[in-house]
C-alpha cells in the first residue's frame, strides 16, 4: 500500500457520501469516492485503497460481491472493509460479511467519533503489517543473495557432533563389553 493510499467511500447518495467525508477528514488521510461497487472495484484494483468504506446495497456489484471479489484476490485480500447499511440490524448480513472477512458492519447513520477511532485502528494497523511484510521480503532477499566479500551459502550447518558420555560408574552396554 502506498504512503498515500486513500480510504474509498462508496455510496449511491451524495448526502451520505459528504457525510462520511467530514466526519474522516479530522484524520487527514486521503479520501476518495464512489457511488458504485463496480466503480470502487475499479479503484480498488489499482493498488491505491488502504481502507474501503462500503455500502451493502452499492448498485452494481453490492457490498457483498464486491468484498467476494476482492478477498480472491492476492493483492486485494487483506484490505480492511467495513461495510455501511441503512437497514438496520440484519444477522443473516452479520454472518455473510464476517464469514468474507469483514472488518466490521455499521449500520448508518454513524456516530463520526466512533467512525473515526475504528478507521484510524484499522488502516494503521494495515500500514504497519504492509510495512513488516515488505521488510521481511527485503531481509529475505539479503539472506538468499550475500553481498560481494560475503560467503556463499552452503546450506544448513551440520549439528556438531558430541562424543557420547558416560557414567564413570555404570556399566557397559552389552555390545561394548567384549
Amino acid at each position: 500500500m502506498p504512503s498515500d493510499a486513500e480510504i474509498l467511500i462508496v455510496d449511491d447518495h451524495q448526502g451520505t457520501l459528504y457525510a462520511l467525508e467530514s466526519a474522516l477528514a479530522p484524520l487527514g488521510y486521503p479520501l476518495g469516492r464512489a457511488t458504485t461497487g463496480d466503480a470502487a472495484l475499479k479503484q480498488v484494483l489499482r493498488g491505491r485503497v488502504g481502507l474501503l468504506l462500503l455500502d451493502v446495497r452499492a448498485p452494481g456489484a453490492d457490498g457483498l460481491d464486491v468484498v467476494r471479489y476482492l478477498r480472491r484476490l492476492e493483492q486485494t485480500q487483506h484490505i480492511p472493509v467495513v461495510l455501511l447499511t441503512g437497514f438496520g440490524a440484519d444477522q443473516d448480513l452479520a454472518t455473510a460479511a464476517f464469514a468474507l472477512g469483514v472488518a466490521d458492519l455499521i449500520t448508518t447513520p454513524v456516530d463520526p467519533w466512533a467512525l473515526r477511532t475504528k478507521v484510524r485502528y484499522l488502516y494503521d494497523t494495515h500500514r504497519h503489517r504492509l510495512a513488516l511484510e515488505a521488510e521481511i521480503r527485503e531481509l529475505r532477499a539479503l539472506v538468499k543473495d550475500p553481498g560481494p566479500g560475503d560467503p556463499p551459502d552452503t546450506g544448513p550447518a551440520p549439528p556438531p557432533r558430541v562424543p557420547l558420555q558416560r557414567d564413570p560408574g555404570a556399566p557397559a552396554p552389552a555390545h561394548e563389553a567384549t
